[in-house]
């Protein structure tokens, strides 16, 4: 129990430290990340995802709003499990990060996307949306 608080302890400080100013990026879907029974050890993320806990996509709190990030450059980078807002339009969603992706994208769930587009994500396939990291609470993740 400890080291997760430690590993958690350890996130919430990284959210500080790497916040940033709201940035323009490109968001887009993968239904990978809508298989609640799919396991961590697929994502760039496994290792420190798995820290804290977490064994399945289902089992991260923030499901469905999971996917992939610029931010992550590599396995276990700094930029895994950090929790970011996207914004397109109206609406806002806070997407926990446990994969990698092109620098400047967010690769997220199906069902994340449907709600961030008001059930629109496979009408439009990629959408440009206003990214802010936010503290890991904003992904139901205790820290």
């Amino acid at each position: 129990m400890q080291s997760k608080r430690s590993v958690f302890a350890a996130l919430a400080a990284l959210s500080g430290v790497f916040a940033q100013p709201s940035t323009t990026v490109s968001v887009s879907f993968d239904q990978t990340y809508d298989n609640k029974t799919e396991s961590l050890d697929v994502v760039a993320c496994s290792h420190t995802i798995e820290q804290l806990g977490f064994t399945t996509f289902q089992s991260v709190p923030n499901f469905p709003n999971i996917g992939g990030a610029g931010v992550v450059t590599g396995f276990d980078s700094s930029g895994c499990g950090t929790c970011w807002e996207l914004t397109f339009g109206d609406t806002s969603i806070s997407l926990f990060v446990i994969d990698s992706s092109a620098p400047g994208t967010f690769n997220i769930a199906l069902e994340a996307m449907d709600t961030l587009t008001n059930g629109q994500a496979e009408f439009f396939g990629r959408v440009n949306a206003t990214a802010t990291q936010v503290g890991t609470n904003a992904c139901s993740l205790d820290t």
